[in-house]
């Protein structure tokens, strides 16, 4: 292909970025404009088919610099994806299919929910995870059924990010040789040039961390092509640091930092149009040559065709093709979960095992693994091996980065993924929870060691303000069960939602209530538990505080005859979603409603009256004796309830 050709494609680019962002008068040009040149480039080896957009083995493009979008809505439209010039009129604006920062199933293309700087090298890993899985349980030596790439964009401001380095060790630790990370490296962030903040040697780090690192001029046609063209014929994953000026093609500000988050301005882009043989008059201008140079459409079908062919040919009755099939059609309904009602008690995070085994025995896309805390969260999957050739992945002490790879892993397109660490360290990846909430990603989280009952290592890991701000997230789901038979009930509703779950469970043995109840099911997230006639107090609680609930409602009885319902929520959120009836089904309105929960609580007011939590942070001491402290006893709690009483 004629270089004046690339040039042209490059600088349409350039210049619909550039109107997008000066229509919008928001936005980032300078990005769009210094890697126009590299992606540009990369459209002649990138395998994708836009009108088969759930084609297995298609490439996955991530650009982790998500404040790119205006180059992204560009090449997504170049390519022959929907997004139209009408759509990018609209950039930024209310309601339209081209937002600020590119979000997952909103616009047409984008493979995952980008802009948090840093998550987006994370989910590339995971993708890149996801195939190298992929490819053990599909690939035969007569047929290599998984053989894409996994590319991602990124900037210096991904590198600076700590998830970054965290995901980048485990691809390199990986041997993902399917991964190339191309580096955006125009040496400027929002304040200006990165050496005020920052002067790390980033290439000696990826050599240490088992990459290949190629540095080139990102302006270069001919050493981007050769540097992409390596890093598919290597056995390691490949980082590629291009070399890049910031604005590239504007007039005056090319190199600018001024040109990161403001748009050009009428004279300074009418100018760089002129200065490139462009027509100054004219916006979002694309012309049939270059369209006919970037358009996917006709060859991604033939690539997508040819792999439909491949598989029905080389995959006919042979265990691949039940591997695949069982792979793509997850079914929940052979999974024979364990009967707790004969055991007295048991840890919620020792119940929870047997149950994360049980799904996995019967669907053997069920993978997952943990932050390093595999014996302590009980997730280890028996008997079903080590990542990449097994099911058990070990990420490392690198919650964020587990999370964000995990949800790529969960929408590749095979896998049901899960990962754990402790309920405490949940803040360290919450970035990422929050994306797979927004994006509707159905990541599981496992998190044990729930409350101040996790005792002797005191508080600095004794969860107190977690449950709350996960209650508060919108589109996540946390679940805290209160004995093992709750823990299955939770688990079998998970599994159908299209939405991210969070499990909280205990450290201490839970004595097993009667799998009973009174009104209502787990699956609506509350319900009655225990009911008396003439009741005057409803106790609400989830986990392990129920049963202590339960048997404070019998000394309340006893001792000065209050009689009580006890209701138990398993998953407040999924609680606050069912109408006014059904909660007032469980929760009676004549009655006093007191929340009992060791945390802060401060969400149970929705429906309580009065809410019995902590106060304050916990401390070190044996479990039993914090429990005592705390107020959470029952001769404690029964005191407390009657004062509430008057």
């Amino acid at each position: 292909m004629s270089t004046q050709l690339l040039q042209k494609q490059a600088d349409t680019i350039r210049f619909l970025a550039a109107d997008m962002v000066q229509r919008a008068n928001s936005g980032h040009p300078g990005a769009p404009m210094g890697m126009a040149d590299l992606v540009t480039v990369l459209s002649s080896h990138i395998k994708l088919d836009p009108k088969n957009q759930s084609w297995l083995n298609r490439d996955r493009l991530v650009f982790s610099g998500g404040h790119a979008s205006s180059m992204v809505y560009s090449l997504l439209h170049l390519w022959g994806f929907d997004v139209t010039i009408e759509d990018m009129k609209q950039f930024r604006q209310t309601g339209s299919r081209t937002p600020g920062h590119p979000e997952y199933k909103h616009t047409d293309g984008v493979e995952i929910t980008t802009g948090p700087l840093g998550q987006g090298v994370a989910n590339a890993v995971g993708f890149a995870m996801a195939s190298s899985y992929a490819s053990h349980c599909l690939n035969s030596e007569t047929a290599e059924i998984i053989d894409h790439h996994v590319y991602c964009f990124c900037g210096d401001g991904d590198m600076q990010e700590g998830i970054s380095y965290e995901a980048c060790a485990t691809a390199g630790h990986q041997k993902l040789k399917n991964l190339t990370i191309i580096y955006d490296s125009n040496d400027i962030t929002i304040e200006g040039d990165i050496s005020i903040a920052w002067s790390e040697d980033v290439a000696k780090r990826f050599e240490a961390i088992n990459f290949d690192v190629l540095t080139i001029d990102g302006h270069d046609f001919d050493a981007i092509d050769n540097a992409l063209t390596s890093s598919r014929n290597t056995d390691k994953p490949t980082l590629i640091i291009a070399k890049t000026a910031i604005g590239k093609g504007a007039a005056t500000m090319e190199g600018s930092h001024k040109t990161h988050g403001a748009p050009l301005g009428d004279d300074e882009l009418s100018a760089s149009k002129i200065k490139a043989g462009f027509d100054a008059s004219k916006t979002f201008v694309v012309d049939s040559d270059v369209k006919a140079a970037f358009d996917k459409t006709e060859t991604g079908a033939l690539q997508s065709k040819a792999w439909d062919k491949l598989v029905r040919k080389d995959l006919p009755l042979s265990e691949q093709n039940e591997t695949l099939t069982a792979l793509l059609n997850p079914d929940y309904s052979k999974v024979a979960y364990p009967d707790f009602s004969e055991v007295s008690d048991i840890a919620t995070r020792d119940s929870n095992h047997k149950i994360l085994n049980a799904i996995a025995k019967a669907v053997p896309s069920f993978i997952g693994g943990s932050a390093d805390l595999a014996p302590s969260n009980k997730t280890e999957l028996l008997g079903l091996g080590d990542f990449p050739k097994g099911r058990n992945i070990h990420f490392g002490i690198k919650e964020h980065s587990m999370a964000a790879i995990t949800n790529a892993m969960n929408i590749y397109g095979l896998f049901k993924v899960f990962n754990a660490t402790f309920f405490i360290f949940s803040d360290y990846l919450k970035p990422a929870a929050r994306v797979a909430a927004l994006s509707n990603i159905p990541t599981h989280f496992v998190w044990t060691h729930d409350s101040i009952g996790v005792g002797e290592d005191g508080a600095t890991h004794q969860p107190i303000e977690q449950l709350s701000q996960f209650r508060a997230m919108p589109n996540f789901y946390t679940f805290r069960p209160a004995d093992a038979t709750e823990n299955v009930e939770c688990w079998k509703k998970a599994l159908t939602m299209n939405a991210p779950t969070g499990f909280v469970c205990s450290r201490q043995k839970l004595k097993t209530l009667k799998p009973t109840r009174e009104i209502g099911e787990v699956a609506n997230g509350g319900y009655l538990l225990s009911k008396r006639e003439d009741a005057t107090v409803t106790l609400m609680a989830s986990g392990s505080e129920v049963m202590l609930c339960l048997q404070t409602a019998c000394t309340l009885e006893e001792n000065f005859g209050i009689k009580c319902n006890i209701v138990s929520v398993p998953c407040f959120d999924l609680l606050c979603e069912q109408d006014s009836s059904y909660v007032d089904s469980i929760i009676d309105p004549e009655t006093v409603i007191i929340a009992v929960e060791m945390a802060s609580a401060m969400e149970y007011y929705k429906f309580a009256d009065h809410v019995i939590g902590m106060n304050g942070f916990g401390e070190s001491g044996p479990a039993n004796e914090l429990f005592k402290k705390h107020g959470f006893t029952i001769p404690t709690l029964e005191a407390k309830i009657k004062a509430l009483l008057g």
